[in-house]
């Protein structure tokens, strides 16, 4: 059997660093490699690192055959797979979520074009198909806003990927901290604008608080309130929850009055944004 590596699927894996993978070698060596890899119709899914160690020093290794559909559900899987063995950081979390919804999206789009037919694709896997936003959120525990935007995120990513691999490596692994907003907003910039960015992101020279200073400058002074309290770091809880409550009566009444809708909603975006933040911090 000749296995095929798909760059597509192998760039949802993780390179390990050079420690790591002597580690994993060196266990590997001493105790064989006690995992089978996974395939999908001879293409390898799950074990890259596994296979390039047995590869190079002419080791067996077992294999097993999994039934997908389509490319979307493998992607799907791997994802699934990832998210549940690995701590991610946030952008990585963002952008595993945001690529498996646009999974979703094309598998939803495919079955459509079957819709009232009789040439419905048969395959002996049985798998609930997940269509919308919200359900994607509630697969992965957030809202279906987070989910939207995880797709803008993903989509980002694939704009740098198909300009630098290396650039989209080193955000995700954090090496260069990149604010999931900044990747938000380059996912309707021209491609100019996105080619200037991985420039930066190689040559060493982006800095995330040029973006967050920037940011901030922009922001109404409806959203003051969202500044991180002037407090000791232990009263933080307790700062951040009396902030958001007495916003909250605020914007209330100010919903009452039909008045400041518009701030109001830039004020509830950046504070979900800076809440989800928080909590994935929190969470790794």
């Amino acid at each position: 059997m000749q296995i095929i590596i798909d760059e597509e699927f192998k760039m949802l894996l993780p390179s390990l660093d050079k420690n790591t993978f002597e580690s994993l070698e060196k266990n590997i060596l001493e105790y064989g490699v006690r995992d089978p890899l996974v395939l999908w119709n001879n293409i390898l899914i799950d074990g890259y690192n596994r296979y390039n160690i047995c590869t190079i020093h002419s080791l067996p290794f077992n294999t097993i055959s999994m039934e997908f559909i389509s490319r979307d559900e493998v992607t799907q899987w791997i994802i699934d797979n990832q998210i549940s063995r690995r701590n991610l950081t946030s952008v990585e979390l963002s952008h595993f979520r945001g690529l498996y919804y646009n999974a979703a999206k094309r598998i939803r789009g495919s079955l459509n074009q079957y819709a009232n037919k009789s040439e419905i694709p048969q395959s002996g896997v049985k798998q609930k198909i997940i269509h919308t936003a919200k359900e994607v959120g509630e697969r992965f525990n957030v809202s279906k806003n987070t989910i939207n935007r995880d797709s803008m995120v993903a989509n980002a990513m694939n704009v740098i990927a198909e300009i630098s691999p290396e650039a989209k490596q080193k955000i995700l692994s954090g090496e260069v901290p990149v604010d999931r907003n900044k990747l938000q907003k380059l996912s309707k910039a021209p491609k100019e604008e996105i080619e200037d960015f991985v420039t930066q992101i190689n040559e060493g020279t982006y800095n995330r608080l040029d973006y967050r200073n920037k940011k901030d400058a922009e922001q109404t002074e409806s959203n003051q309130y969202l500044s991180k309290p002037n407090t000791p770091e232990t009263d933080y809880t307790d700062s951040i929850t009396s902030l958001i409550a007495g916003n909250l009566n605020t914007t209330l009444k100010l919903l009452s009055n039909n008045s400041g809708i518009h701030d109001i909603k830039s004020s509830l975006k950046t504070l979900i944004n800076s809440l989800e933040e928080i909590y994935v911090s929190i969470k790794s």
